[in-house]
């Protein structure tokens, strides 16, 4: 059984319309990126006790912090950014989210990411060190620009860092817009570390976002080996159909709900049940 879950605030900034949503697609878990035109990391703690509440009354759990944490430059003062990753982590606490979303650093447009490995796995290095032994497991998610943006980079640095508090939320429709190929160059490598999908796919010609299935992310094959590897895990709606920036996207409620009824197929494609 998988579980379906989503970046709510690709619905709606208001969360009461977000948890509305999802009740109607049957999804019983949340990916907490924003509410109310705010990231998550900048609510107030009255606020984050009223998202606490609001899902408590509506039976939603959240699965995952969707923190930006990791997207600043990796030239930039990284004291300031470690602070607010305290901030994901008590959170995520507070939530009883499992997970925290993170990211490995923009690297400048141009350079070799190789300069600029040890800078990547010192910092990265402090938050998983910081997040050991708090009960929440962090997601490296492979967006375009960051130093693990390809399999291969994903790969040095969970295998480099090597703490199970380190694991990889598997975002196809990034892997096709940095060119790759996301099942036939990427599962076997990744595969061990997966704990996360992201259900996003693109167009290899042109970087669209699409529905599931709809474009190059070669969603069917990974999702197929998936669940011939024993995967049971949460698959977060993100599907970015009306806009896409570097730190949210959206969708809208219909767009949502089409993005949910075709990863739905898909699953029903692969005898998948989900809840």
């Amino acid at each position: 059984m998988w579980t379906l879950t989503g970046f709510a605030d690709e619905i709606d900034p208001d969360l009461e319309i977000q948890l509305r949503t999802l009740a109607e697609e049957g999804i019983g878990h949340l990916e907490l990126r924003g509410v109310w035109d705010k990231n998550v990391l900048d609510l107030s703690d009255d606020e984050v006790g009223r998202v606490a509440g609001a899902i408590a009354a509506a039976g939603v759990r959240v699965s995952a912090i969707g923190s930006p944490i990791g997207k600043i430059g990796i030239g930039e003062p990284f004291g300031p950014h470690r602070a607010r990753f305290g901030r994901a982590l008590d959170v995520a606490q507070r939530l009883e989210a499992p997970f925290v979303r993170i990211f490995s650093f923009f690297v400048p447009e141009g350079d070799d990411p190789a300069r600029h490995r040890e800078a990547v796995l010192d910092r990265l290095g402090h938050l998983v060190r910081a997040a050991e032994g708090s009960g929440v497991t962090l997601l490296h998610e492979n967006e375009k620009g960051i130093y693990g943006d390809t399999p291969a980079r994903c790969h040095d640095l969970l295998s480099t860092i090597g703490s199970p508090t380190l694991r990889a939320a598997w975002d196809p429709a990034n892997f096709v817009q940095v060119g790759v190929r996301p099942h036939d160059e990427g599962y076997a490598l990744l595969r061990p570390f997966v704990a996360y999908l992201h259900v996003k796919d693109a167009a290899r010609a042109t970087g669209e976002v699409v529905t599931a299935g709809a474009g190059d992310g070669q969603v069917r094959e990974t999702v197929t080996a998936l669940h011939a590897s024993g995967f049971a895990g949460f698959c977060s709606l993100e599907p970015h159909l009306q806009s896409a920036g570097p730190f949210s996207g959206f969708s809208g409620p219909a767009l949502f709900r089409a993005a949910a009824a075709a990863f739905k197929d898909v699953l029903r494609e692969q005898g998948i049940g989900w809840e």
